[in-house]
């Protein structure tokens, strides 16, 4: 439990693991930052990049069908000023028109063989009636209800037959001035798709469509969207755009995320619009964020790696030290001094700082334990003084003691005593002994009890 609350205790953390730490972080820290401010910087240029490359797609393809478009126009006003085709229409009795029917039917003949795209040529007069047409089903009926839309030079997707197309159409003029009639071309609106699809070679999931005026549209890979509203508000922005722009969107069906980028025509209101799946978009993206995460994983690990090395070459000099202090604490320096003088002399021919606090700390560890012993020397020198001094002190207590003085007069005069007649020689040297052990006994009590004169026997 004690090292658990450790763990989340940075202070009590060993000093490899501190440094450890501090280094990770002092590199990561700004790294983490900088990566991803750069990331942010990189994802925005990237996602602008796709949508102005969509755009840039978008513009492309609206100004190669807007040449398509002019293209087509030159071929309908070259047969509107074809020489048979004006005098087709010129003439004013049945003979003449008969007479130039030959010439004017092999005219659009070759043109419809000459542009495959085409799907029929007509020439109507000026009151819409169907004159000539590369398909006879044509010749006769009566347009007259459409004549407003195709009167002049202009383009419209055809609803006057069972196969809506792309009609083009030019007055014909007299040699006079005169309109005195039309020249309509058509192209099927299947063969409109094969057309923009091949200005620009794009992926599998990427398509082209074109929207008109009123949000309708008017091309796309999927017919059976053809001729309808997408019914998708982020689309709005399209209808009538004067600028390229994009804008994301998702399928009503699917769901699925698509980008679009845009842009209108020039020959025509219609805007045509280059959608790929945002999935697509953000593949990119996914793999810059990756590498810029493989990055800073990759920098921390060789951090965290440089950081522990670090770390242990400082904290391991630190533990050398500080097992050197305790054993010289505990008074057990020599004891580990094989061991341990190996780790002090391999660190001390380090050539950087810690070398050098390491020579100093041995220098000292060595000189304190000199001076150590010397010291544990002196002490007992100064000990065994002491218990001299105390007994010298002590015999002169009792040497210089009055009492002892006393005993000393007492033996002195028993020592001059004769020795009686009564008694040997043996006996009273006995007596004597045992006077001199019994006043030894009363002067070492002295300091507690009086001492009182011996009683002399005779």
């Amino acid at each position: 439990m004690k090292n658990f609350r450790r763990l989340f205790y940075p202070p009590a953390w060993p000093i490899a693991a501190k440094i450890s730490v501090a280094l990770v972080c002092a590199v990561l820290v700004p790294m983490i930052f900088t990566a991803y401010y750069n990331l942010q910087q990189s994802l925005n240029s990237v996602e602008a990049g796709e949508y102005h490359k969509l755009e840039l797609l978008a513009s492309s393809s609206a100004s190669r069908l807007d040449q398509l478009i002019i293209d087509y126009h030159r071929v309908v006003a070259q047969i509107s000023s074809d020489r048979h085709v004006v005098d087709f229409l010129s003439a004013t009795t049945p003979e003449n028109s008969k007479a130039q029917g030959s010439n004017l039917q092999q005219t659009i003949q070759n043109v419809l063989r000459s542009h495959p795209n085409l799907d029929v040529v007509l020439l109507m007069d000026k009151n819409g009636r169907c004159l000539a047409a590369t398909d006879s089903q044509f010749i006769g009926e009566n347009y007259s209800h459409i004549q407003g839309n195709f009167y002049g030079s202009s383009t419209l997707l055809g609803e006057a037959s069972q196969n809506p197309g792309m009609f083009f159409s030019q007055p014909v003029r007299s040699p006079h001035g005169e309109i005195i009639g039309l020249t309509v071309i058509k192209i099927r609106q299947a063969d409109i798709w094969v057309i923009i699809n091949a200005l620009q070679l794009l992926g599998s999931q990427n398509y082209v469509f074109v929207i008109d005026q009123q949000g309708t549209i008017i091309s796309h890979p999927d017919p059976s969207v053809v001729n309808h509203s997408p019914n998708i508000p982020e689309l709005g922005v399209m209808v009538k755009a004067k600028q390229p722009g994009h804008a994301t969107y998702h399928l009503p069906q699917s769901h699925i995320s698509q980008i679009v980028g845009f842009a209108p025509l020039a020959t025509q209101p219609w805007v045509l619009g280059v959608s790929q799946p945002k999935a697509e978009f953000t593949a990119p993206l996914h793999r810059l964020i990756w590498l810029n995460s493989s990055s800073v994983v990759i920098v921390g690990g060789i951090t965290a790696i440089i950081a522990l090395l670090s770390g242990l070459s400082i904290s391991r000099p630190i533990h050398a030290l500080t097992a050197a202090a305790q054993a010289l604490e505990n008074d057990n320096f020599d004891a580990d001094v094989v061991e341990l003088h190996q780790s002090l002399a391999e660190l001390g021919h380090r050539e950087d700082d810690i070398g050098q606090l390491v020579r100093v700390f041995s220098e000292m560890a060595e000189e304190v334990r000199l001076r150590d012993q010397r010291l544990k020397m002196q002490v007992q020198e100064l000990r065994i003084e002491i218990d001299q001094t105390k007994r010298a002190n002590h015999v002169a207590e009792i040497t210089e003691n009055e009492h002892f003085r006393h005993l000393q007069q007492t033996i002195q005069k028993l020592k001059q005593q004769e020795i009686t007649t009564h008694e040997t020689e043996k006996e009273y040297y006995q007596r004597l002994q045992t006077q001199v052990q019994s006043l030894k006994e009363r002067s070492l009590n002295s300091k507690n009890q009086p001492l009182t004169e011996p009683t002399e026997h005779t």
